[in-house]
């Protein structure tokens, strides 16, 4: 809570073309401290995508709401907005978009229903750290966004880390007091709040490290490119598509492919090792039996997660590593 995080507050919000910038403990704190600055608890619903990292899921559970699941557009991964509307209910006060991988969601499909219906907008850009969406960058596309910085984020720390920025002046300073035990002067405490701060030397680092991230970015953009140059006509997979209105940041290279799992262990057994983002979708995982969705209740979702696989990928690999994986692809295939 010193100069360190002061100086990286006033330098994030202004690369997310935002007023504000709260840093945090991490990403899932900064979506949880969202909510409550948002007054949304016990009694409400929230609507997040069927597809996504848990934590879009817990940060809702967490502050007594109920996360009710709409699924995606299986090109972009991300939230199908022409079904929000069905999911929307009298206790529906806010709906959560995940720029999953680095590419932005349709936010102003989304913003067309929150009006109709006056719910809030957060951003989970927790992988979507420079991304663009029709000239504007996340974090300041929406009411609020929650990034994280672990440490294989696009920004990253040495650890973890968050942060959350908005436009308004009123949740920024009730989200200040509440990651600081809810206290706005020391030993006054106004709120109920908690332990959610970025450490001195996290924001220092994140500091240096934010004045190459648009050149990091640029790196990630031009890999994916030539992976995409390198896949596109090999018929078994799917390659990542990207709407005219996106520039994605690449936080992750995501093909799909019906024979993934024995793609995957074709490429570890040559040395390439890949990963699945993610597997599991959230309403399938034992940690949300409650809320009784069966298998196939959101199937476009659930396809994706039996046919994706995440391709090696950071901004200083080598060329080579990209052409490899390809030939090996190829080869599986032929």
């Amino acid at each position: 809570m010193g100069d360190e995080v002061s100086n990286f507050e006033d330098n994030f919000a202004s690369y997310c073309q935002a007023k504000h910038a709260i840093t945090v403990g991490n990403g899932l704190e900064a979506l949880t401290l969202i909510l409550h600055g948002m007054d949304i608890g016990p009694g409400d619903e929230v609507i997040v995508p069927a597809h996504t990292f848990i934590a879009s899921w817990l940060a809702v559970t967490q502050v007594g709401a109920k996360p009710v699941p709409v699924d995606i557009n299986p090109e972009t991964y991300n939230i199908n907005a022409e079904l929000i509307e069905t999911a929307i209910t009298p206790r529906t006060k806010a709906i959560i978009v995940v720029h999953l991988y680095g590419q932005p969601s349709d936010i102003d499909a989304v913003a067309s229903i929150a009006k109709k219906y006056d719910l809030k907008i957060i951003e989970d850009a927790a992988q979507a750290h420079g991304a663009e969406y029709k000239g504007k960058r996340s974090g300041q596309l929406a009411d609020a966004a929650a990034f994280s910085f672990y440490p294989t984020k696009n920004l990253g720390a040495f650890g973890d880390g968050g942060a959350v920025t908005t436009d308004n002046l009123e949740l920024a300073e009730r989200i200040r007091c509440l990651r600081n035990y809810g206290s706005k002067t020391k030993y006054h405490h106004v709120i109920k709040g908690c332990n959610s701060r970025l450490d001195e030397l996290q924001a220092s680092l994140l500091d240096i490290k934010l004045r190459t991230l648009d050149t990091c970015n640029q790196k990630r953009q031009s890999l994916a490119a030539y992976y995409s140059q390198l896949l596109s006509d090999i018929t078994d997979i799917k390659i990542p598509v990207v709407p005219s209105w996106a520039t994605p940041v690449w936080h992750l290279y995501v093909i799909q492919c019906p024979e993934r799992d024995a793609l995957l262990t074709k490429l570890k057994q040559q040395g390439i090792h890949c990963l699945i983002h993610y597997p599991i979708p959230p309403h399938l995982s034992v940690a949300y039996a409650d809320l009784k969705h069966n298998a196939g209740s959101f199937p476009q979702t659930e396809q994706v997660c039996n046919s994706i696989l995440s391709l090696p990928f950071w901004p200083q690999m080598q060329l080579p590593i990209i052409e490899e994986t390809a030939k090996q692809i190829r080869d599986f295939f032929a």
